[in-house]
């Protein structure tokens, strides 16, 4: 079984699927990714969905087997993966509710396993660590849904699991990041060390702790946010599937042009 486009995601994204869908267990040199792989036809295309967590929410973000994430993905043929999230806003007039699609990112993550590439001569460039085409495409199917979608920001992404401090956060706020996150790295450079396109999602559930001057960031909060906006993540998703452009017009498939890889991709 194969797929064209790989999604990331929570389970609240599982309605995205149908009866025709089929589960998949896989493993991969790095061990089993995060849980079982659905595949199913979604708007004409082949999509394959990957529990970020696992089932049950089983892996805090910085234990997640992200290596083994992405490889399974591409191994089941996704060159293209659409990774919703949620987020903390660092920005005042990034509220809860608020949609972001990052352009830049900035990790701030310690002792994950962040390359796939222990050996030899191989640097990526990761200058725009997200799919300028197929954030476009988001941005595009969003405005076509009248969905409100903030372009662009940094997204900082934190070990976790922990929330950030007043003054983390009012530092990450001072440097210019309108978003923080505990998953978004290593993510989204083990995508583009595969040569594969990457974009994001976020979906902001609160204001950061050095934003909101009253209270700290609570997870019943995050979560009930996140639920509260699933459909509209779903609406998103559906559309920007759709609209996703296969034929890949962008640098990500020639990420790894003229260099020699320690192992043979899958």
């Amino acid at each position: 079984m194969q797929a064209q486009i790989g999604i990331i995601g929570g389970s609240g994204l599982y309605e995205l699927f149908g009866d025709s869908a089929s589960e998949h267990k896989l493993t991969t040199p790095y061990g089993d990714p995060s849980g079982v792989v659905t595949i199913a036809p979604v708007a004409g295309r082949s999509v394959a969905f990957l529990p970020r967590h696992g089932s049950g929410h089983r892996y805090p973000a910085h234990v997640i087997p992200y290596r083994a994430n992405m490889w399974a993905l591409r191994s089941l043929g996704c060159r293209q993966i659409l990774a919703p999230c949620a987020v903390g806003g660092l920005q005042p007039q990034l509220g809860a509710g608020t949609f972001v699609v990052p352009d830049q990112l900035v990790d701030r993550t310690s002792g994950r396993e962040h390359t796939f590439y222990d050996t030899g001569a191989v640097h990526i460039n990761f200058a725009d660590p997200y799919c300028p085409h197929l954030r476009q495409s988001i941005l595009d199917t969003a405005a076509s849904a009248g969905q409100p979608v903030v372009d662009g920001g940094t997204m900082v992404v934190i070990n976790g699991p922990r929330f950030s401090t007043r003054a983390e956060s009012r530092g990450f706020a001072a440097a210019g990041a309108g978003v923080i996150n505990m998953t978004g790295a290593p993510e989204a450079a083990l995508a583009r060390e595969l040569a594969m396109c990457y974009a994001t999602i976020a979906l902001v559930t609160d204001l950061d702790a050095g934003v909101d001057g009253e209270r700290g960031v609570t997870q019943d909060e995050v979560f009930r946010v996140f639920a509260d906006n699933t459909a509209k993540m779903r609406t998103l998703l559906l559309a920007g599937i759709a609209a996703v452009d296969t034929a890949r017009p962008c640098a990500c498939a020639n990420a790894l042009d003229g260099m020699t890889l320690p192992f043979e991709l899958p």
